[in-house]
């Protein structure tokens, strides 16, 4: 028998402290924001779709109206960049090593594991398609940082159809690959990016 993922439900820890600013900016053009918590101290969120520039700016304004304390991965030599470097750090920008010896998802495993015996906050977020040009699938190393760290995953959508910013599921997985990312193509697959032709297949890349 097929397992499926799990849906959580609440009650749910706050997320932070609200930056009205923020909310006021993303009404301003007609956007709205659907979170109401999180599950627990620790996690990944899979953004979906990923097709256009204004997804970043959108992120990181939902980011702040809620006060999330996000971390997400980035090219290194982003970093590197004078004020820019120091910017991403600021809004929980981490930088990818990839000469490390354990690998991206066996480093952030470890930070968030860490982060939890410290008792803070670590939740990873990611665009999974790595691109917003249209790709074969879905890079699967958050998927695999989710799973070997045992925590769950939430699936967040940005709507430009409906201009909603929503994080409202949240799942354990079962660590089937096909399985889990069949209940993340139930979920995600309809949603509407900036530019539709863009959004990758929910599959693991190939």
């Amino acid at each position: 028998m097929t397992r499926h993922p799990a849906v959580l439900a609440g009650p749910w820890l706050p997320t932070g402290c609200h930056s009205r600013l923020a909310r006021a900016v993303l009404g301003l053009f007609g956007w709205t924001v659907d979170v109401p918590g999180l599950p627990g101290e620790q996690g990944v969120i899979l953004v979906y779709p990923h097709t256009s520039n204004w997804d970043f700016v959108i992120g990181v304004l939902a980011k702040w109206a809620l006060g999330l304390q996000l971390r997400f991965w980035g090219k290194d030599s982003l970093f590197k960049v004078p004020l820019l470097g120091q910017w991403a750090r600021w809004i929980g920008g981490v930088a990818v090593d990839r000469s490390s010896p354990h690998g991206l998802v066996g480093d952030t495993v470890r930070q968030m594991r860490e982060a939890a015996g410290r008792g803070e906050r670590f939740w990873l977020a990611a665009a999974p398609e790595g691109t917003r040009s249209l790709a074969t699938g879905w890079r699967t190393g958050a998927y695999q940082v989710a799973v070997q760290a045992g925590v769950p995953v939430g699936l967040c959508y940005f709507d430009f159809q409906q201009r909603v910013v929503c994080l409202t599921r949240f799942v354990t997985l079962t660590g089937d690959v096909d399985a889990d990312f069949a209940a993340f193509a139930e979920y995600l697959g309809p949603r509407v990016g900036k530019r539709p032709a863009l959004a990758s297949p929910i599959r693991p890349r190939t």
